[in-house]
């Protein structure tokens, strides 16, 4: 089965790496590209006006301080983790302002407020779905979001029990607690369909709009909706009742800034979008007239999203198969002449986040150039032991 169009093959000449360079690189490697990742960044302010401030990219993607640098220069300070380890990489790369779009209890709250203490110049967001989450942060000066579950019932409060919505927010007001808005992960919309993905949506959306207006008759204003991964950002862009609200609306799309197979057949192909980071591979074997075998198994080319988990770019006709841990066999059509052992595949993965969190440095590439070898620094999560612990041998 072939995924991919045409348009993505193309883009092959963009990422090919100087031959010369491999004399001194060991395949599999994740490569960057910080000039594609600049022509993300300026497509997607251009969609938003050019107010950097609608967008509250989540890191997860990068995962890379480098990028989240190459980010507020442009302007967007403001971003979206899950872990402790990529809020903190975040504050040490200069954001100004970071939700933990996660729920946080116990001892991650407990770490989460150890890292306002240490960078108190940065607006540091939570989440919360009941009242009794709002304890662990009173004191503090986390502001707390709201998180709404849109249908995907993986977090969050049912999207249709506007009066218990109001009662947390006046909660969270009375623990004297900033009240920051809502937080609406829609991203379980993924109709191949554009136009049945946006109905179903905006469906979603009248209801958060019906929320609001309950708040606001309650006196208590929605500052901030942050809603829409990458999936619905088409949808969200078109809903009428985000334009020009009483609320600032973000979307908060993360995957954009690389792209993968997945996010760019999601989104309209005349916004032209780029990828801007691939799996460089070799190919090892050919252990069949119709099979090669490249080096890059599940442990490099993520395989949650599904088979074939990436595309050979700038080769339609070479079709990846289930991988391995380190091998990815890809069958070679009849009559197609096959890679040699030794040549140089480029793969785009279906799912690029999970693709990066397989490595723990990149090849930051310009010009065909390695530039520089970067640390993937928010991959995997801290290692925490509550201070009664720390010390004691074990």
């Amino acid at each position: 089965m072939n995924i991919g169009s045409a348009k993505m093959h193309r883009q092959l000449p963009d990422l090919v790496l100087d031959p010369a360079e491999f004399e001194t690189l060991l395949t599999p490697v994740l490569a960057c590209y910080p000039q594609m990742v600049d022509s993300n960044i300026h497509t997607i302010l251009r969609l938003l006006g050019g107010n950097a401030a609608r967008w509250q990219p989540h890191i997860k993607t990068t995962k890379m301080q480098l990028m989240m640098r190459q980010l507020c220069g442009r302007g967007v300070v403001q971003f979206k983790c899950a872990t402790t380890l990529e809020l903190l990489n975040a504050c040490q790369a200069g954001a100004k302002e970071v939700l933990i779009a996660y729920p946080s209890t116990a001892n991650r709250a407990k770490r989460i407020r150890e890292i306002v203490r240490e960078f108190p110049e940065v607006r540091i967001c939570a989440t919360v779905e009941n009242a009794e989450q709002i304890e662990a942060w009173r004191g503090s000066s986390i502001a707390l979001f709201i998180d709404i579950n849109p249908g995907m019932d993986r977090t969050g409060i049912d999207q249709r029990a506007i009066e218990e919505i109001v009662a947390i927010a006046s909660s969270i007001r009375r623990a004297g607690i900033e009240f920051a808005g809502l937080h609406y992960y829609d991203g379980h919309h993924r109709e191949v369909d554009l136009k049945l993905r946006t109905v179903t949506a905006h469906a979603g959306y009248e209801q958060l709009m019906r929320i609001i207006d309950g708040l606001e008759k309650a006196a208590i204003p929605v500052p901030v909706l942050i809603t829409s991964g990458t999936p619905s950002l088409p949808c969200s862009l078109s809903f009428p009742g985000f334009q020009n609200g009483s609320f600032l609306h973000r979307v908060s799309p993360g995957t954009i800034v690389f792209n993968d197979v997945v996010s760019l057949t999601q989104l309209p192909e005349e916004w032209d979008f780029r990828f801007a980071a691939v799996v460089v591979a070799s190919v090892v074997s050919h252990p069949t007239p119709g099979v090669i075998t490249c080096d890059a198994g599940h442990k490099a080319v993520s395989s949650d999203a599904g088979f074939p988990n990436c595309i050979v770019l700038g080769h339609p006709e070479l079709e990846p198969q289930q991988p391995s841990e380190e091998h990815l066999p890809i069958r070679v059509p009849e009559g197609t002449a096959a890679p040699r052992i030794g040549d140089i595949l480029y793969l785009v993965p279906k799912h690029i986040c999970t693709t990066v969190h397989n490595f723990d440095s990149a090849l930051l590439v310009r010009g065909g150039k390695v530039a520089e070898v970067i640390n993937v620094e928010a991959r995997g999560r801290e290692m925490y032991v509550a201070s009664a612990l720390q010390g004691n041998p074990t």
